[in-house]
């Protein structure tokens, strides 16, 4: 069996999964409720917060995942979830003792963004995103923009795509890995510029159309080949 025969079997085996996860990204942004993880597992609860602070946790999640695992995010979220909102770098970097790698560096990026988006937008982030009619200049919001510490254009991509916009390519390492595995990419490099991200994430969209998979869908699919699970 070749190796996109194999990917195909695999996105049957898994399809379902993949695409009620992507439609639970669309629920958070559009209903009260948040990511928690209990037990191993990945769960999407009711709360009680406003939007703008549900939004600003998954913010927070992109800035921690970066340059460690989905699992870490996901745990330094829930450790830090009381403070996100009023705490100083102080109180989350003793929360995250123990769980989280980077327990001083990336507080101190959160709350740096945190007071960006209340001193420039009154933290009114899901009204700022929804603002935007062009896509790539939402994305650049995020990637760029020096009020928002922590996040390029993969943690960018990330952060909307788990809030349900869709068409952007998260190129980490294990979508990276497989491309090259595949022969889309030339070497599992990571791009090093704006200019050689957006080549590779053209890359990705052609070889999503080749092999008849939506893109979305197939960021999930090659992550959960290299993972073992599908996340988030």
């Amino acid at each position: 069996m070749s190796q996109i025969a194999k990917l195909t079997e695999d996105y049957g085996n898994k399809k379902e999964k993949i695409r009620e996860r992507l439609s639970q990204f669309e629920k958070f942004f559009n209903e009260p409720c948040s990511w928690h993880y209990i037990n191993g597992e990945l769960k999407l609860l009711p709360s009680e917060k406003d939007d703008n602070q549900r939004l600003f946790e998954e913010l927070s999640f992109c800035i921690f995942t970066a340059n460690t695992s989905a699992e870490m995010g996901l745990k330094a979220v829930d450790a830090v979830r009381g403070v996100l909102i009023s705490g100083n770098a102080n109180d989350m970097t003793r929360r995250l003792e123990g769980i989280y790698r980077f327990n001083n560096l990336r507080p101190e990026f959160i709350v740096h963004t945190r007071n960006y988006l209340k001193n420039t937008l009154n933290f009114e982030l899901k009204g700022k995103i929804k603002s935007f009619k062009d896509r790539n200049e939402l994305r650049d919001f995020f990637a760029l923009n020096k009020g928002i510490k922590g996040l390029a254009y993969k943690e960018a991509s990330h952060f909307l795509r788990n809030i349900g916009f869709k068409g952007y390519a998260i190129l980490d390492k294990h979508i990276i890995n497989s491309l090259h595995e595949f022969g889309v990419l030339n070497s599992n490099t990571k791009p090093k510029n704006p200019r050689e991200y957006f080549e590779m994430e053209q890359k990705f969209i052609e070889f999503s159309k080749d092999v008849g998979i939506d893109m979305d869908e197939l960021d999930l699919l090659l992550w959960s080949r290299k993972s073992g699970r599908i996340l988030k």
